[in-house]
């Protein structure tokens, strides 16, 4: 070879290695710039109330139960390795018979065939004591059930405080790593919590404020020196589908939150929630297995910090994937074990009766309730709270299971001695300067003026013979064992003197509708 060729060959050469250089150096800043970060998947759940085995219509499309959100969260886990399962609380409580009358261990049972991560405990984890949160939580015996080996999912909450011991019941966090990436998770539940659980089943705990016990540990996660922090919190968030007109006690805590947090799971009031407040990405996906959510970040691994956060929330519509066959023998096992009681018929409704409140606020159903609790104790009055029920009767037969999922929470029917003064306060306390909580009474008609001042606003009280409410004398009521003891605020019952427990709720309900809506033969 002459000297000419072997550099034009050694110019060719480099020629050729400048532009390979140039072309990997074009694709690599062109295509790596989403590799170079870690990829993370956030899958949540919030309020889904022990519903294995309830369906509902979203949009058109039949929606929920596990076997189908099992299907879609494995199906989105496969997709992504770098997957967390998540969920904001009210996992149990207020469940349909597939689950509560096993205290709610079938649905543990599908959260940890599901291998959810992190949880934190929503106010229904504490309808029936600390002790048996705590129990789903880490395993122990129930008289009912036998002995339970818990959850193997990771709880934490940081404003659920031990009164003996002046800490957190739970881990105020817990951390996970992900590709070398510590994520600090921060649970919380409402302080609203003080006002829903009896005092008797939160008598060992103290409910404190939020927005201090999140930034409270997130100095410590920053200590630590994570970077990629998510709040796991049962507090309300809303917002329309484009992420505006966004509202909630979520939204208004955003900007008192320290920055540090990245993304909040929302839930407790089964909205809807896909939006940003103060540079916080907050999601809720409705109730009851209906939708999840799906949050992707993308995390700079030197810098370990979120570069992009944005989300979804997915309606688990039956039309798009099978059911999870996992899932299905699980809830075969206990609908056998559940028995063929709960299927009978045992009215027939000839309308429909609806549970929403209307203009007056007045529920048909929660008036049908109070009936029947009017009924069971032998008395003139009863009153029932809103939350007693779920959802309302369907036209048509009714079955032992509708009532005890329409009617889920186990409450027993109580007869009070109240006086005069004492009922008109129970009906005060309808309103404070934040909400309004009806109360649904039979045995009672009153005006109010709503313009009138807090405390102020019951006129005209009078039995149901057009007699007025003496304020000294005594009258026998019947209300559920949670009122009673002053739940959702009542705090009026308290004072209230007991002189018999009664039958379920429920139970007075089936009797009830067994006597003036027998079924068809």
């Amino acid at each position: 070879m002459s000297k000419f060729q072997a550099i034009t060959s050694l110019l060719i050469l480099v020629f050729i290695i400048i532009f390979v250089t140039y072309k990997i150096t074009a694709f690599s800043s062109n295509h790596s710039t989403s590799n170079r970060y870690i990829q993370l998947q956030l899958l949540g759940v919030n309020d889904f109330h022990g519903q294995l085995n309830k369906y509902q219509m979203v949009s058109g499309t039949m929606a929920g139960g596990a076997e189908y959100l099992a299907a879609y969260l494995k199906k989105y886990k496969q997709e992504n390795p770098n997957t967390l399962l998540v969920h904001a609380g009210d996992m149990v409580g207020g469940s349909p018979p597939i689950s509560s009358q096993f205290q709610d261990e079938p649905t543990i049972e599908f959260l940890n065939l599901l291998h959810f991560d992190v949880g934190t405990p929503g106010n229904h984890e504490l309808d029936e004591g600390v002790n048996e949160m705590k129990r789903l939580i880490h395993g122990g015996f129930n008289k009912k059930t036998g002995y339970f080996q818990g959850s193997n999912t990771s709880y934490s909450s940081a404003n659920i405080i031990d009164r003996k011991s002046g800490i957190p019941l739970l881990p105020p966090y817990v951390i996970k790593q992900i590709d070398g990436i510590n994520i600090g998770f921060i649970g919380v539940v409402t302080k609203e919590t003080n006002m829903y659980v009896s005092p008797e089943n939160r008598k060992e705990v103290e409910i404190t404020d939020e927005v201090s016990a999140i930034n409270r540990t997130v100095k410590h996660l920053k200590e630590k020196g994570i970077k990629v922090i998510v709040v796991l919190a049962h507090d309300s968030a809303k917002s329309d589908k484009a992420g505006a007109i966004s509202s909630g006690a979520l939204v208004e805590m955003a900007p008192k939150i320290d920055d540090e947090v990245d993304v909040i799971f929302a839930g407790h009031s089964h909205e809807y929630a896909n939006t940003v407040a103060a540079g916080k990405l907050i999601v809720q996906a409705y109730s009851n297995g209906k939708a999840f959510s799906q949050v992707n970040l993308e995390i700079d691994p030197h810098s370990k910090i979120i570069v992009k956060k944005q989300a979804r929330i997915i309606v688990t519509s039956h039309h798009h994937l099978k059911p999870d066959e996992e899932t299905v023998a699980l809830l075969d096992r206990y609908r056998k074990r559940l028995g063929s009681n709960f299927n009978q018929v045992i009215g027939e409704m000839p309308e429909e009766i609806r549970r929403i409140q209307d203009a007056n606020g007045e529920s048909p159903l929660a008036k049908m309730i109070a009936e029947s609790e009017r009924e069971a104790m032998g008395v003139d009055i009863a009153f029932v709270h809103q939350g007693e029920m779920r959802k309302g009767l369907k036209k048509g037969e009714i079955t032992v299971e509708d009532l005890y999922t329409n009617v889920p929470m186990g409450h027993n029917v109580s007869k009070l001695i109240l006086t005069g003064d004492q009922i008109k306060f129970a009906l005060e306390q309808q309103w404070t300067k934040d909400y309004e909580n009806r109360l649904q009474t039979v045995g009672l008609t009153y005006d109010w003026e709503p313009k009138a001042p807090i405390g102020s606003r019951v006129v005209e009280l009078k039995d149901m013979k057009g007699q007025e409410i003496q304020p000294n004398n005594e009258y026998e009521v019947a209300v559920s064992n949670y009122l009673a003891s002053g739940g959702d605020n009542f705090t009026a019952f308290e004072q209230g003197r007991l002189v018999e427990s009664g039958p379920q709720v429920v139970t007075a309900l089936i009797r009830h509708i067994q006597q003036k809506y027998p079924p068809h033969s």
